[in-house]
């Protein structure tokens, strides 16, 4: 027997959705049905399932496993209630433009024993809303629900074809009990829809009006900059722009990035920002803005020149589903990124680079950007030196912690640190994790893109999945965290998974006793103000004095190794070990470093 469900999980796995995060409810009994009739007969799934405590980890591990594999994943939650489960997670699958297919169950819609699947139970007449689908409406790029088995591939695929057009994001299906439980002909089952009948939407390219003018002006200028945040989310972009940018000797300065746009080491990589201080902008007389969301903040000081010529290269450069956002730009081009830069680098080779006055262009602004690489780097350089704070000379500095990380993951990974995946979401600290982590390859630091914490442990657990799908051979999957972002990642679930599924990663969390954001907005509008010189606890933003052990939760719920680490000369010791766990135990190891407090 088949059934609408049975032909959700075909048309799943030939679309190439490979694994469904569920957390099931009682609006799939046709789903628990069917997975069970595939291991009978076929002696496996047709999509593998991963279960999911906590529908917010399923979402954030779908999230992962799109960042890493390039491909969707189904998540697949319960009713109005699992709906709302998934939580802060819509919001970064939304910002972050990651393409996921979320389906849920709805409630029954009858309740007459003439139906199959009609209410039986007392929570469905508490389930059953007016309006299911508006809990994510405005995250969503398409939501609709099926009413057929007999149109539900079609649904499926529809639904697919829109999460991976641009701007790529979340999609929402739903179907009452009634519609997932009714039976489907054998003939409508084994209908076989041509995949390639539905293709994304192609990627637009620059007009040939607009590349000339872009190019002009980077042959004319004296100082170009590129500002880049999420172009690095395709891979395929970051040889691209390293050209781009070697070619012309172009600023490559990241704002609020969410993916590896640049090799850490190339030599015109001169910057990055989370909102502070661009002083760049001071100076460049060109400015591409590729792919950014925030490329600056007004409020901090930041603008550019007044004679800047300004060009925005983005899927949405108009920023469509904000409220507010908008940057005085000569040109806004609704274009992809790796199709942008490809034309860019093709419009200038040639005759235009040649002849002596562009050779001394060039030269000055090569000699330019080497001074201020090596200004910036060897900041950095110092920060990291300093391995205490001054105040008690035993509490390591966050510099010093990702350092000593980075030389740990060189020392006991068998990659030497060069297949380590990194993902950050170390929120207050996220910069600081940019920087000293240094990420080098395409795909090898991811974040959610977005604002809602509690993303990291779901996504390392779905990024390990999807290593495997993408045979990325990461030898290594390293959370960082703050101690906030832990609490809020539900973390018994996420180490539950983690052993459950063989998908072991390393998490450090930087414990700063609470929650600094909050308190870092107070003092942005209130920087003298009665709170600006109380402690986290007073402002009720701490979590402390008797903060939670958060390796032992690791230990608890997951069977993971977990330290505190309070002193600066503990720090290499044990991060080389919890390395060397996750690595050759193939278990979760959780460092809970604690640094200044709040």
């Amino acid at each position: 027997m088949y059934t609408t469900a049975s032909v959700l999980f075909k048309t799943f796995a030939e679309a190439g959705i490979t694994h469904a995060f569920v957390n099931w409810g009682n609006d799939h009994p046709a789903f628990l049905e069917e997975l069970e009739r595939e291991r009978v007969e076929s002696g496996k799934t047709a999509v593998e399932i991963v279960t999911c405590p906590h529908e917010m980890v399923a979402l954030s591990a779908a999230q992962g496993y799109a960042q890493v594999t390039g491909k969707p994943a189904a998540v697949i939650v319960h009713v109005d209630v699992g709906t709302q489960g998934l939580a802060g997670a819509i919001h970064n699958v939304d910002r972050g433009r990651t393409p996921v297919l979320i389906f849920a169950g709805a409630a029954p819609q009858s309740s007459d024993r003439r139906l199959k699947g009609t209410k039986n139970e007392w929570p469905m007449w508490l389930q059953d809303v007016p309006d299911q689908p508006s809990i994510v409406r405005q995250y969503m790029r398409f939501t609709a629900q099926i009413q057929s088995g007999k149109n539900a591939a079609k649904m499926v695929m529809r639904a697919l074809q829109i999460a991976k057009s641009e701007p790529q994001g979340p999609v929402y299906l739903w179907a009452r009990r009634e519609t997932t439980e009714e039976e489907v002909d054998p003939e409508i089952f084994e209908e076989n829809l041509d995949i390639t009948k539905w293709p994304a939407v192609q990627a637009p390219a620059l007009p040939p009006k607009v590349v000339s003018t872009i190019v002009d002006a980077l042959l004319q200028a004296q100082f170009p900059l590129i500002i880049a945040a999420n172009s690095g989310r395709n891979p395929k972009t970051i040889p691209l722009l390293s050209t781009l940018s070697s070619i012309l000797a172009i600023g490559v300065f990241t704002s609020c990035p969410s993916a590896v746009c640049i090799p850490w080491t190339h030599p015109n990589y001169i910057g990055l920002s989370f909102g502070g201080r661009n002083d760049l902008l001071d100076h460049a007389d060109v400015i591409i803005i590729l792919d950014v969301d925030i490329p600056w903040i007004d409020t901090a000081g930041n603008k550019p020149r007044d004679d800047a010529r300004v060009f925005v290269i983005d899927a949405d450069p108009l920023k469509t589903t904000f409220g507010w956002s908008h940057v005085d730009a000569e040109l806004l081009a609704k274009a992809d990124p790796e199709v942008a830069l490809s034309q860019l680098i093709e419009a200038i080779e040639g005759p235009n680079i040649q002849g002596p006055a562009f050779a001394e262009k060039l030269s000055a602004r090569k000699e330019r950007l080497a001074s201020l690489r090596s200004a910036w780097t060897n900041s950095l350089d110092a920060a990291e030196r300093v391995e205490t704070l001054a105040s008690d000379l035993t509490t390591p500095t966050v510099p010093f912690i990702l350092a000593t990380l980075r030389n740990a993951v060189v020392t006991q990974t068998p990659s030497k640190g060069e297949k380590v995946l990194w993902v950050n979401e170390a929120i207050s600290n996220y910069p600081l994790a940019w920087t000293y982590l240094r990420p080098e390859h395409p795909g090898s630091m991811i974040a959610s893109g977005a604002t809602s914490l509690g993303y990291a442990l779901g996504a390392s657990v779905g990024a390990s999945l999807g290593n495997i799908v993408a045979q990325t051979q990461h030898d290594l999957v390293a959370a960082i965290v703050g101690d906030g972002v832990f609490m809020f990642s539900v973390p018994a679930s996420a180490y539950w998974m983690a052993r459950r599924y063989n998908t072991p990663f390393l998490t450090v969390v930087l414990n700063n006793g609470g929650w600094f954001s909050p308190k870092f907005s107070m003092l942005g509008v209130y920087p003298d103000g009665h709170g600006s010189t109380v402690s986290g606890q007073q402002l009720t933003v701490g979590l402390g004095p008797d903060m939670p052990d958060y390796s032992q939760v690791a230990v608890a719920a997951g069977g993971a190794w977990g330290r505190r680490v309070e002193n600066a000369d503990e720090l290499q010791s044990v991060l080389e070990e919890a390395v060397r766990v996750v690595v050759q135990e193939k278990r979760s190891a959780v460092v809970d470093c604690i640094i200044q407090s709040i």
